[in-house]
């Protein structure tokens, strides 16, 4: 059996290709986790006019050098973070979260 090696590896590039663009985080659905779970607390957008003033806004968060992408994957993955009440995203709806948080630092 011979397999072509050139087309072994065209195959194995579409592959990660397709994969890379499903698992691309949204950053629009992350707009719309925050707007409706994060919103009563932080200010999520540039338009909001109330939000609480004891806790970052999502421009403030993204722009932060300390939390990276994956720093603040790591936050709201851990279902312990004392200073939020528990949220129950699913690890796609946090990668959205996460995209649209640093959208905001632009």
């Amino acid at each position: 059996m011979h397999i072509c090696v050139q087309c072994v590896t065209v195959a194995l590039a579409l592959i990660g290709l397709l994969a890379g663009q499903s698992a691309a985080a949204d950053w629009a659905n992350g707009q719309r986790i925050a707007e409706r779970w994060c919103a009563g607390c932080h200010v999520v957008a540039p338009g909001q006019s109330r939000g609480s003033d004891t806790v970052p806004t999502f421009a403030e968060i993204g722009s932060s050098k300390r939390l990276d992408d994956a720093a603040l994957t790591a936050f709201l993955t851990d279902p312990t973070h004392s200073r939020m009440p528990p949220l129950s995203l699913a690890r796609s709806e946090i990668a959205d979260l996460v995209a649209y948080i640093a959208r905001q630092s632009r």
